[in-house]
Formats: structure tokens, C-alpha cells, sequence
């Protein structure tokens, strides 16, 4: 282990440890994908779901089977899978939040998708403060893999 390794990601997982939390082993793809892709100085994410101890954290549909803020939760989760993603490519220490996408897997007449992301956003401003202000879309869909009731895409930029 090099000196850079050792301090590869400190900062951040310093101030996860603040909020009680722990960057994830990167989830392993469930189809032909890979779940994070460098180009030049971004990163792209694939679509990251509330994956926790090899399954999913929750199912169902948000505004049926699952609340606004357990789905916030379940977003907040995402988003720590896809740190774990861009964490397999970049030094987390040195990156920006440019974008997040939120899919909400919502039912008949639920509106509060924003609601949902925000559990993604609210986490990201929590660990990086201004580098984690971003551009953002959240939106309602008919259904996620595996039953989802959120799923979250993040573009980072490597500094």
C-alpha cells in the first residue's frame, strides 16, 4: 500500500463517519453494465438501487407500499452506492457533484418525487458542502429493477 492509498478518500470518509455512516463495497452489476465510467474529467454512474448487505433494502412502490421518507432513506442509500462506484475510479476527496437523477418507481397519482431525491441531495450537500451542490432531475416511473422503489444516477467531475 502506497502513502496516496492510505490517504486515498480520507477526508471523506472521515466526515461519513461523522454522520454515522460507511462507504459501501461497490454493488456488483445485476445486468450487462458497469457501474461507473470515466470520461475525461467526469464520472458517470449507472443507476444505483438501495442495495445493502446483498439485497435490496425496500420494494414496492412509493405513495402505496413504501412513504415518502422511507424512500428518502432508501435514496440516501443509492446515493452512498454510487459514491462506492465513483470511490473504484476517483479519489473522492477530489471530486465535485455535477448532476443527479432520481427515478421514483411511484403510484398512481404520487407527486412528491422531489421529496424522495432530496434524501439524495440533502446527503450529498451533508458530506461535501459546496461541492455537493448539483443539478438535479427526479422522476416518477411505472417500475424499477427488482421491485425499486428509488433509484439514483450521479455525474461527479474528478478535479
Amino acid at each position: 500500500m502506497t502513502t496516496t492509498d492510505v490517504f486515498r478518500n480520507a477526508r471523506t470518509l472521515e466526515r461519513l463517519a461523522e454522520l454515522g455512516l460507511k462507504l459501501p463495497t461497490p454493488a456488483a452489476p445485476v445486468a450487462s453494465y458497469v457501474p461507473a465510467v470515466r470520461a475525461g474529467s467526469l464520472i458517470f454512474t449507472s443507476g444505483q438501487l438501495p442495495l445493502a448487505e446483498g439485497g435490496l433494502a425496500g420494494t414496492g412502490k412509493v405513495g402505496a407500499e413504501v412513504s415518502t421518507d422511507e424512500a428518502a432513506d432508501l435514496a440516501r442509500l443509492c446515493t452512498l452506492n454510487a459514491l462506492a462506484a465513483v470511490s473504484a475510479l476517483a479519489d473522492l476527496d477530489s471530486i465535485r457533484i455535477v448532476k443527479v437523477v432520481g427515478f421514483v418507481s411511484s403510484a398512481d397519482g404520487f407527486t412528491g418525487q422531489p421529496a424522495v431525491i432530496n434524501g439524495a441531495s440533502d446527503l450529498l450537500l451533508e458530506i461535501f458542502g459546496e461541492r455537493g451542490e448539483h443539478a438535479r432531475s427526479a422522476v416518477g416511473m411505472a417500475e424499477l429493477p427488482l421491485n425499486a422503489p428509488v433509484e439514483v444516477e450521479l455525474v461527479v467531475e474528478v478535479s
